[in-house]
């Protein structure tokens, strides 16, 4: 893990207008920024998208951001796991349009029994989630997006761990049955 003083440092600078600050962090981030892209697209099925193209792409994402909120690694890593959803959602559906190939992006996950999921699917249900409970949404989006532990998560939200823990359950059960029985659009 790197230096968190430093991170906090570099983090200051990069809200004060310093983009060499940001290129910083983000050049101290990145093999954890990798590890986490690597772990997302594991056991991916039928996707072109490689470590490289998302962590890539999170990273040009993440340098388009004119200021960084939070103060720490953590903030940091909620943002990108937010970034990497959105690169895989925005892949599946033009992999979705394209008139050649009719193969559903598939991501695995653990939310109960370890099932695939069509990651469109899923991404409507994070949304009916976020109307319901935005938190709960964004808790899933940290823990299963980008990778974070409960301590991370809890860092981030002010919440303890216990409570993260908790709230993670409630996530996950919730998140099983839109997957079980998806509204239709």
């Amino acid at each position: 893990m790197p230096n968190e003083p430093q991170t906090r440092i570099l983090m200051g600078r990069w809200r004060d207008g310093e983009p060499d600050a940001r290129d910083q962090l983000i050049g101290r981030l990145y093999p954890e920024l990798s590890q986490i892209a690597a772990a997302r697209l594991r056991r991916e099925h039928n996707s072109s998208l490689s470590t490289g193209d998302l962590i890539n792409d999170a990273v040009l994402r993440l340098m388009q951001v004119e200021c960084i909120e939070g103060d720490n690694r953590a903030h940091l890593m909620a943002l990108a796991s937010r970034l990497m959803r959105n690169i895989l959602v925005d892949h599946a559906r033009l992999k979705a349009t394209d008139k050649r190939h009719h193969h559903k992006v598939e991501l695995t996950t653990q939310v109960e029994g370890g099932q695939r999921l069509d990651l469109k699917a899923l991404e409507s249900a994070l949304i009916r989630l976020k109307a319901i409970d935005e938190a709960l949404m964004e808790l899933v989006e940290m823990r299963y997006f980008g990778g974070m532990t409960v301590e991370d998560i809890a860092e981030v939200t002010g919440l303890s761990e216990a409570t993260v823990k908790r709230r993670w359950l409630v996530a996950r059960a919730w998140l099983t049955d839109a997957l079980l029985h998806p509204v239709d659009q």
